[in-house]
């Protein structure tokens, strides 16, 4: 099992942990610092078993790379992939943002005009990777980001596909993905571009109404029902959307692929003119072909059927999977209907897949492969030794840390880490002690914040720098610009290489413009209010002398202190209204 990653450890000797900011079955999130770049990114750590799984983990590398080729600005950029002490990771670009499922829980559902505009941006980026024939295999809600300003970004591509063969094995990731499955998947076929396609129809109805269309008490109930039942009417939940945009939602969700988008790119064309004048009276879409392999007039039968079977296996699905199977063709004949035949060899298929992987395929990985052997606190020359006598290869690269228990000079971790399962013959790299190389943070209140970055840094600390916001009560002038005030670590703590400290300085510098004079426009003035944490009260004024939108007074003047939670009003030009009585608006246009 891979460790959870600590604030302040460096990853490759190159990311700086700043913090956790996700958790999930496959892997955890974490800010980090690029030390070389100077930029912040996301760095997404593999988690648990998956990280011991060669196979698994050689897959996640390559689909990975594949996807750092992908440039859209609706993509979340793949900047990295590597692997430290056993530790696999990808670096991406860092997106302040929440995903869609946050949206949706705030919000319930969104309007037609909202979802039209998100699902534009994941097929002009979908676009991109399908050009390439990149199929992103993972679309769901938890997968795009929203940022602040309304862009869309869509994220982990090149994981999805290293996930397959292991996702069964993880509850909340099939579970979370189960949802936007297309059918061809369902019933264990490979994906193609048009899977992406069923997965976006999926979340347009689920952004549009708030719901899932399909839901069942467990993965393979669910699978199911993407491949029997037919898609729910849009149009029985919300009455008024146009035609035209249920039709794209079931052409994106067609059960045969064929009656389908060819890929994102011909779906962004039709989205772009959906809400058009020109296509408020289209009829409601008819497929060109069948979307199943039977005859529509015995439909109905053969899905009360299926759903009858449904419940015998899932009645014995306790039973072992040779007994399932025996049951299902003693109680429904070899002379039964094709399609229910299929379902319950499904519904028994995957049950002897996560059989397999639970039980089968870690006993044949674990027979072909050699534990890395635990080196630490050997001298250099013992762990070469030891290593070679398992079967390894020793690389030539060494690097060094820091360590308060291992004496310097003597090993203190190798990477693949010791424990973990590794082929005969796969190099190992060593980790070689510095010795307890501490500072010792001293109390820097009172000191230019520049002077002491200058002496920390000299010591391999990373220093950060924070503002300190002054309360109402508290007086500018009682504060220095650059002087510190307060600090993250305690003055007597001491911190090793590589930690990190914040410094914070009072944030003086905030003198408010002259809105009037400087010509700024109301959207830059709300930047500036939000920025300093000022409650901003907007007053329009009816008048011919000033351009429409003009700041034309402010209560605050030019050139005073800005305090933390005040009120600034602003007066900001207006065309007089065409009637007397109609009431001022509050500034709502």
């Amino acid at each position: 099992m891979t460790s959870m990653i600590m604030k302040g450890q460096k990853i490759s000797d190159r990311y700086q942990i700043i913090k956790s900011i996700g958790e999930g079955g496959m892997a955890n999130v974490y800010l980090a610092y690029d030390t070389i770049l100077d930029r912040n990114v996301a760095v997404k750590v593999l988690r648990g078993d998956l990280a011991t799984d060669e196979k698994f983990v050689r897959r996640f590398q390559r689909e990975a790379l594949s996807a750092s080729s992908l440039s859209n600005p609706n993509i979340v950029e793949v900047y990295d992939v590597g692997e430290d002490n056993g530790e696999y990771y990808i670096v991406m670009e860092y997106v302040e943002g929440k995903h869609l499922k946050n949206l949706l829980k705030k919000r319930g559902k969104l309007t037609v005009p909202e979802v039209i505009d998100i699902v534009l941006q994941i097929t002009n980026g979908l676009s991109v990777a399908h050009d390439s024939y990149i199929i992103h295999r993972d679309i769901k809600p938890q997968n795009i980001l929203i940022l602040d300003n309304g862009m869309i970004k869509i994220t982990d591509f090149g994981i999805a596909v290293a996930m397959n063969a292991t996702q069964l094995t993880q509850t909340n990731s099939v579970m979370g993905s189960v949802h936007y499955l297309p059918p061809e998947q369902a019933s264990g076929k490979g994906a193609t571009l048009q899977s992406d396609i069923y997965s976006i129809g999926i979340l347009m109805y689920e952004l549009l109404t708030g719901k899932l269309p399909f839901k069942g008490d467990n993965a393979v109930e669910i699978a199911l029902k993407h491949l029997k039942e037919p898609m729910p009417s849009i149009r029985e939940e919300i009455p008024d959307i146009p035609q035209s945009v249920e039709n794209i939602i079931l052409k994106a969700t067609a059960k045969n692929p064929k009656n389908r988008y060819a890929d994102a790119r011909e779906m962004h064309e039709d989205l772009k003119t959906c809400l058009d004048e020109s296509r408020a009276n289209e009829l409601k879409i008819t497929f060109k072909y069948p979307e199943h392999d039977y005859d529509d007039t015995k439909l109905l039968k053969t899905v009360k059927q299926a759903e009858k079977t449904d419940k015998k296996v899932k009645k014995e699905i306790k039973d072992s999977d040779d007994t399932i199977a025996k049951k299902v063709t003693q109680k429904e004949g070899i002379s039964q209907n094709k399609l229910i035949i299929i379902l319950a060899s499904i519904f028994v298929g995957l049950v002897v897949v996560i059989t397999a992987l639970f039980l089968v395929i870690p006993l044949i990985t674990s027979s072909k492969q050699t534990k890395v052997p635990d080196v630490s606190n050997y001298s250099v020359n013992e762990a070469i030794e030891i290593l070679q006598d398992a079967g390894f290869v020793v690389a030539d690269e060494q690097r060094k840390e820091v360590s308060e228990n291992i004496e310097e000079g003597k090993v203190t971790k190798t990477s693949p880490a010791a424990g973990s399962l590794r082929k005969e013959g796969t190099e190992i790299i060593l980790y070689i002690s510095l010795g307890d190389v501490t500072v010792e943070i001293e109390d820097y209140t009172g000191e230019n914040f520049n002077e002491v970055k200058g002496r920390l840094e000299a010591l391999n600390l990373v220093v950060y720098m924070d503002y300190y916001n002054l309360a109402d009560d508290e007086d500018p002038n009682d504060y220095e610009e650059g002087i510190i005030v307060n600090q993250s670590v305690k003055a007597g703590e001491k911190l090793s290489e590589g930690d990190s400290i914040t410094l914070y300085v009072p944030k003086l510098d905030n003198k408010y413009p002259d809105f009037v004079a400087d010509q700024y426009t109301l959207t830059e003035v709300e930047e500036f209010a939000e920025d300093y944490n000022i409650n901003l009260n907007i007053v329009y004024q009816d008048t011919t002398e000033y351009e429409p939108g003009t700041i034309i007074n402010q209560s605050r003047p030019a050139g005073s202190n800005v305090i933390n939670g005040a009120r600034l009003t602003v007066t900001v030009a207006r065309e007089p209204q065409e009637t007397e009585d109609n009431p001022d608006d509050g500034g709502l246009e």
